[in-house]
């Protein structure tokens, strides 16, 4: 299995861990699809996109209604994408992504973290080179041929297809299959699964390291504390790093 299996099977329990936290990010997402595309999912891809990944968190359809409509609302904010880089103690490369409607606040606030942590904010560009920029697709497993789909999906890039587990509304286990491939791909890749009628769990974007390092469980410590702390902010949406996951 490749560096996307790797990384998958390591996030996997930690991603969306809040629910209230995971709304809140779906939330963002759907204002800032809404407003660059509109708010009909059937001309708007990235909403689309969305509401499939909110419904893979268990999102109340009421809820994902009510957030296209006041996303449709002119005199709404909107939300802005920024990503910090920088570093947290003993050398680990720290990349943020956020959706933020009030870029001071978010600055400052960031900021603090890697202070008070003993890390320290990078210029852009400092370490997003040492990250692969991927976008990822989940979809329905029964009944697929795994190696007929990576033949027919090659052509978009595809790097990684590999088969997995997760659960649906009831808590039960499905099959379903990862495909990983270069962050362009995305939109080609979205419409031969649409156009083959092949159901879309959730998708999205992620950033792979392309080298992780391994740390001490007391170095490991330090390094939580900040990531803990930039998690737990309201306008952050993803963070990653080249800390090597500790093994379940």
């Amino acid at each position: 299995m490749g560096r996307a299996f790797e990384f998958r099977k390591a996030r996997k329990m930690k991603r969306w861990a809040a629910m209230s936290k995971a709304f809140t990010r779906i939330g963002k997402d759907i204002v800032m699809a809404v407003k660059e595309g509109g708010p009909d999912p059937d001309t708007n891809a990235k909403l689309r996109a969305v509401i499939q990944n909110a419904k893979s968190v268990n999102m109340p359809k009421d809820n994902i209604e009510r957030a296209i409509k006041r996303a449709s609302d002119k005199s709404l904010g909107d939300y802005k994408e920024v990503v910090f880089e920088g570093y947290a103690p003993h050398g680990i490369a720290i990349l943020v992504e956020t959706a933020t409607d009030n870029n001071t606040r978010t600055v400052a606030n960031i900021r603090s973290y890697f202070n008070k942590c003993d890390g320290s904010l990078g210029v852009s560009g400092s370490v997003a080179f040492m990250f692969d920029h991927t976008c990822n697709f989940k979809i329905k497993g029964d009944d697929l041929d795994l190696e007929e789909l990576e033949l027919e999906l090659i052509d978009f890039g595809v790097e990684e297809v590999f088969e997995d587990t997760d659960q649906d509304e009831d808590g039960n286990d499905i099959n379903c299959v990862m495909i990983y491939a270069p962050f362009e791909s995305f939109g080609n890749i979205q419409s031969y699964l649409e156009d083959n009628n092949i159901e879309i769990l959730s998708s999205g974007f992620e950033h792979i390291p392309q080298v992780t390092k391994k740390l001490t469980p007391e170095q490991m410590e330090d390094v939580e504390k900040l990531l803990e702390k930039i998690e737990e902010d309201d306008d952050v949406q993803n963070v990653y790093h080249t800390m090597e996951e500790a093994s379940e």
